[in-house]
C-alpha cells in the first residue's frame, strides 16, 4: 500500500518536471521562431511618439529585447 502510494508521487514529480522543462523548451524555441515584436513595430511605436527612429535606434532597442528574452 504505502509502496504503490510513494511511487505514484515520484511518479507525480517526474511527470511534473520533465512537463515543465518540455514546456519551456518549446516556449523558447517558438519565441526565438516567432518574436512578439519586430523591427517595424519598434519603428511605428518610436513614430507613433512623434519622433523618426534611425536604424541605430531600432537595432539598439532590439538588442535590449533579446537580452531579455
Amino acid at each position: 500500500m504505502w509502496g504503490e502510494i510513494l511511487w505514484f508521487i515520484i511518479g507525480l514529480v517526474i511527470g511534473f518536471g520533465l512537463g515543465f522543462f518540455l514546456a519551456r523548451h518549446f516556449m523558447q524555441k517558438y519565441l526565438k521562431k516567432n518574436p512578439p515584436i519586430n523591427e517595424k513595430m519598434i519603428e511605428v511605436m518610436m513614430s507613433s511618439m512623434g519622433r523618426k527612429p534611425s536604424k541605430k535606434q531600432v537595432n539598439q532597442v532590439m538588442q535590449q529585447m533579446n537580452k531579455f528574452m
